[in-house]
Parts: structure tokens; C-alpha cells; sequence
């Protein structure tokens, strides 16, 4: 069953093209990493996914059951979210805005959910903590848990490891991958880390200034683009399996 469909999707910014002719289709349980050089519109095209900008051409769908407040989102760290003045629980809490309807407060519906991802990301003894006094690993799994709050079957996040220690990177690629292969969730991400999208993720989209390409990470890395792009990169760690 298909999540999402792009159907020769532009985008522009002031009449410049940034993405042109886009077409792809992701289906549930697939784990799909966005990769490409700088300014080829990586970003952009997740806004259009979330419905934040609309395409100058094309159209973008998503799959039955999945409207765009349903989407869990995990944003690039800015230092002003890093610093947010709030506890654990209640960032994770506010991934349940969209699903309360108009009921003010949260009740013991949202209250459980929120526990129940709090416990999965296995980061329940941290809901009285400051969010502004976590390690950059323990942020990113509280803004997981709110993406998860927010939507169980399909995930974006857009460059979630930068700032990240290698250590708390490779635990939170590990803590994406159980969630994809345990969970059936399907994972939208965009990430500057090659070696670790060519590893963990089973499709490639690869953004550049003259072309682009979608496949499963094995023909990526079979293809004219796959085979220049890898060659830029040093000691390429095997796939696990």
C-alpha cells in the first residue's frame, strides 16, 4: 500500500527552480533516505511533503488513511528548540495537538499515549527532566516520541542526527531502524550521513543540480549517480542485514 506519491513535482523559489520533474512512490514499511549535494532542494521537498509549500508543478498524495496532520515530524535542532523551556513530558505530550480535537487540555487518552512512547524509546524515567538539559541524544529521542505521538505509520525527519556525537548518532540510526523493522513504520528522512542512509535505509532518492534517483539502495549503488557519489566517500562500512 502506497504512503506517499510524487508525480513530476517543481518547486520554486522567486520563479528559480529548485526541484524539477520529481516523481517517486513510497510504500508503507519502506525506509527511505533523502541524500544529495547542497541546494538541490532536499529540505524544500519535505516542507511540500507536509504540506508547507505548495509545488509550482505536479502533485504530491498521500496514501489512503493519512492526512497531512498525521504525519510525525522530527525538525532539524535549532539553538532556540534546544533550549526550550520545558519538561520532557510535556514536549512529548504536545505531539498530541492534532489528535485532541477541539477539547482543551490533553486527556487520559493523549496522557497514555504519550507514556506509551516515552516507554518505547525507552526514555520514561526523563518525563520530569528540563528538555534544555539533555544530551543531544536524549532531545532527539523526546522529539521521536513526539513524532510518534503525532502519527504510527509514517515518520519525516530532516537532518536529525547534525550535532550529534558519533555515538548518539549510530544509537538513534539503530532506534530508527528497530522502528521500521519491528513497528512497520514507514521512515522519511533526509540526512548529510552517507554511509549511514546507504547502510540502514532499503530506497535512495538522490537530489542533484542536472538529475536525480530513486531505487532501492542496491541499484542505487549499481547506478552511474550511486557509483560517482559512493567514490567521494572513504572506508564505506559494509550494509548490515
Amino acid at each position: 500500500m502506497s504512503c506517499l506519491t510524487c508525480d513530476h513535482v517543481s518547486f520554486a523559489y522567486e520563479n528559480q527552480t529548485v526541484v524539477s520533474d520529481l516523481s517517486f512512490r513510497v510504500e508503507a514499511g519502506d525506509y527511505l533516505c533523502i541524500i544529495g549535494e547542497n541546494g538541490t532542494g532536499k529540505s524544500t521537498l519535505m516542507r511540500g511533503i507536509l504540506g508547507l509549500k505548495k509545488p509550482s508543478f505536479g502533485t504530491i498524495g498521500l496514501g489512503e488513511g493519512i492526512r497531512p496532520n498525521q504525519i510525525g515530524y522530527v525538525p532539524q535542532q535549532t539553538p532556540v528548540q534546544r533550549d526550550f523551556p520545558a519538561s520532557v513530558w510535556e514536549v512529548v505530550l504536545s505531539g498530541c495537538i492534532n489528535s485532541r480535537g477541539w477539547r482543551p487540555g490533553f486527556g487520559e487518552r493523549e496522557k497514555r499515549l504519550a507514556k506509551e512512547k516515552l516507554e518505547l524509546l525507552g526514555i520514561w524515567d526523563l518525563k520530569s527532566r528540563s528538555f534544555r538539559e539533555l544530551s543531544g541524544g536524549q532531545r532527539q529521542r523526546v522529539l521521536l516520541a513526539r513524532s510518534l505521538c503525532a502519527a504510527q505509520k509514517l515518520i519525516l525527519l530532516d537532518e536529525p542526527t547534525t550535532g550529534l556525537d558519533p555515538v548518539a548518532a549510530e544509537d538513534f540510526y539503530r532506534l530508527l531502524q528497530k522502528l521500521n523493522r519491528e513497528l512497520k513504520i514507514t521512515v522519511i528522512m533526509v540526512s548529510h550521513d552517507i554511509r549511514e542512509a546507504l547502510e540502514y535505509a532499503d530506497h535512495i532518492l538522490y537530489l542533484s543540480h542536472s538529475s536525480h534517483f530513486f531505487g532501492t539502495t542496491d541499484a542505487f549503488l549499481e547506478s552511474g549517480p550511486g557509483k560517482e557519489f559512493v567514490e567521494r566517500i572513504t572506508a564505506l562500512r559494509p550494509r548490515r542485514t
